[in-house]
């Protein structure tokens, strides 16, 4: 199993949702200073659904938590899906769309890794792609991983130095 933690940014969505989802996330962290507000999940959306949340329980070793019908599907990490259920975490939500084609690059997922490699080849082995090859970010010591699911969300990955 890949080592992560948790999702830590907004999901993506249609083009003309992108300036609403930014406002949302800027409110989000405005509100964050705020006794008992945290983030709830993160949505993405997916063509092919079962496909989707396939890919993310291979490339980050997640489990489906609950399902509604057949247009949307939660996901959180636990080695198993009852140690995923009682995860307090950030959860990932499936949502069905009609269609793959997307317009708004900026809305992503953050994950925090440990092993930035391992979990790049990862996401390739599970039918992702990487959208740009792990770099350390300037003089930072943070190594960062772009990549795209096989919906096409956008995935970035960050590792913290190691010291």
């Amino acid at each position: 199993m890949i080592a992560t933690t948790k999702v830590t940014m907004k999901a993506p969505g249609r083009h003309r949702k992108g300036t609403a989802l930014g406002l949302c996330a800027a409110l989000l962290v405005a509100l964050s200073a705020q006794a008992g507000v945290t983030l709830n999940a993160a949505r993405v959306g997916a063509a092919d659904l079962p496909a989707l949340e396939k890919f993310y329980e291979t490339a980050f070793g997640m489990q489906e938590v609950q399902k509604i019908g057949n247009n949307e599907v939660m996901l959180n990490f636990g080695d198993s899906v009852a140690a995923a259920k009682a995860n307090p975490a950030a959860q990932i939500v499936i949502m069905h769309r009609e269609s793959d084609d997307q317009k708004d690059s900026m809305a992503h997922l953050i994950f925090n890794v440990t092993d930035m490699k391992a979990t790049a080849a990862a996401i390739v082995a599970a039918g992702g792609k990487m959208e740009r090859e792990p770099f350390v970010f300037g003089n930072t010591g943070i190594t960062i991983g772009l990549a795209l699911d096989p919906a096409g969300n956008h995935i970035e990955m960050l590792q913290q130095p190691k010291h």
